[in-house]
């Protein structure tokens, strides 16, 4: 059903690029890049392959980083990936990597969310997302699930005292057998302004009011993905009973992520990639980047406030624009948005993947300086015009920067394979002007593992680090194994 949706979507939704253009400050002096993945300790699991043997797993294969700093000691960093990727969805486990010397070197364990780290009845697992709280309590969730059909599919928590050196058992936070209520797209955000204090948003696949035959289910219009929210106030013992953030309204509102304001008002954003009910209005209407508000802790959430169209394209090869499967693709984070949040003047930042009328995907960012009540017309802030720019993820730093860490397609040529590079962009004055510099790069996007196209994820991990404004970059290249290999590495970016 996640296929289906996303052929439908890239089809219907029109997408392209436009140049930013801008000055900036000074840039970051970057630290070397240091390998934060390692062998995969799941090698030999026989566990998620397909009844018939027909899926692929590659060994060795780290995706989809995450990244988290520890707000009580900057040293403490832990980020978690994707192990050993499935071609069809998921992978054998999540690693977890944990530093204690701001990123200089990396350790590695791991939470039990699958089958091969320790979970029976989890075949595979996916999205990784770690999070600190006010007091250093660092909590990992997962979505936990039985193969690429996901006739199962569960959100799960686990969390850590100790900065990373060991994980406790997990907590279901939501669990469906039924394929239709699939759960998917989840992450989690610990309150950094209160110990104990953290919050799970994912999508869940339903249909409204009736129960219908499965062939029916296929057919329906009214098919819909609710963007459900649970938090926990003990630090991740207990979850409470999740709720609808559109207050039941018929929307698919995938890629949901939670920002919490100086005053502890939560932000959700989503993307809407459609609506299900009846006959259609055009399409151009219902595919839009919303967010929505609670005040009061995530009992009542406001209606949803649109903050700009999604005209996002299938990210393509720019030698070859009209592929005829999805395996000649590139599959990554385009129209899923990130948030971060300036935590002394409470402004947000939300970037996608979008064209603005052209015909290639650049960064895009929107701001709010009003706590998510309304917001500015989207510009694309990568410097460099021409082939997609995509897997966006921003942050603002202890000193008020804005960066952005993001893939390109720029030094691309007609020569075999695919040049990928990863940059990083900053905003010192407010997202007004833009300078940015190169991380990684130029690597082989082609020598990706391929899951519906070559994959290093639908996200990366950029977080602040200490407090002169430095950040932690983590990102997956293709560099350090033959293909089709990916590696995730970390690079320091200091003031």
């Amino acid at each position: 059903m996640r296929v289906r949706a996303f052929g439908a979507t890239a089809t219907a939704i029109i997408v392209s690029a436009i140049a930013a253009s801008g000055a900036g400050a000074a840039d970051y002096t970057l630290g070397p890049q240091v390998p934060a993945s390692g062998t995969s300790p799941f090698l030999g699991c026989t566990a998620g392959q397909t009844p018939d043997n027909s899926s692929t797993v590659y060994d060795n294969t780290e995706v989809e980083p995450q990244v988290a700093v520890n707000p009580t000691d900057p040293d403490n960093v832990v980020g978690n990936y994707q192990q050993d990727r499935w071609n069809d969805g998921g992978a054998r486990g999540l690693v977890a990597a944990r530093s204690f010397d701001g990123g200089d070197s990396w350790a590695h364990n791991f939470a039990a969310f699958s089958d091969c780290s320790g979970n029976p009845g989890y075949p595979r697992t996916t999205d990784p997302w770690v999070s600190f709280d006010a007091a250093g309590k660092l909590y990992q969730i997962a979505l936990s699930i039985d193969s690429a059909d996901l006739g199962l599919s569960a959100v799960l928590t686990s969390t850590s005292d100790n900065g990373g050196l060991t994980w406790n058992d997990p907590v279901t936070v939501q669990r469906d057998t039924n394929p239709v209520n699939f759960n998917d797209k989840e992450s989690i955000t610990a309150d950094w302004t209160k110990a104990d204090h953290a919050y799970a948003v994912w999508i869940r696949g339903s249909i409204p009011g009736d129960n219908r035959s499965e062939r029916g289910l296929e057919r329906s219009f009214a098919f819909r993905g609710k963007p459900l929210f649970s938090k926990t106030t003990d630090g991740g013992d207990n979850w409470s009973t999740p709720v609808s953030m559109t207050r039941n309204q018929n929307v698919y509102a995938q890629g949901n992520q939670i920002a919490v304001l100086p005053d502890g008002t939560l932000v959700n954003v989503f993307a809407v990639l459609f609506k299900g009910s009846g006959i259609q209005p055009p399409q151009a209407n219902q595919v839009f980047m919303a967010t929505t508000r609670s005040t009061d802790g995530g009992r009542h959430w406001s209606t949803m406030e649109k903050i700009a169209p999604i005209r996002t394209v299938l990210l393509t090869d720019p030698d070859v624009p009209n592929p005829t499967s999805l395996d000649r693709t590139v599959r990554a984070d385009d129209y899923l948005p990130d948030i971060a949040v300036d935590k002394e003047s409470g402004d947000l930042y939300v970037v996608w993947a979008d064209g603005l009328g052209t015909a290639a995907n650049n960064v895009v960012i929107s701001k709010s300086t009003n706590g998510g009540r309304s917001w500015s017309t989207p510009r694309a802030i990568d410097l460099t015009p021409g082939p997609h720019a995509f897997n966006q993820t921003v942050t603002v730093g202890a000193n008020g920067t804005v960066a952005v860490l993001y893939y390109d397609f720029r030094n691309n040529t007609p020569d075999p394979g695919l040049p990928t590079n990863v940059w990083l962009t900053q905003s010192t004055d407010g997202g007004q002007n833009w300078s940015e510099q190169p991380v990684t790069g130029p690597f082989d996007m082609k020598a990706a593992p391929n899951a519906r196209g070559w994959f290093l994820g639908d996200y990366m991990g950029l977080e602040p680090i200490g407090n002169d404004g430095d950040l932690l970059a983590f990102f997956s290249t293709t560099q350090g194994e033959a293909a089709p290999a990916a590696n995730v590495f970390s690079v320091r970016a200091n003031r």
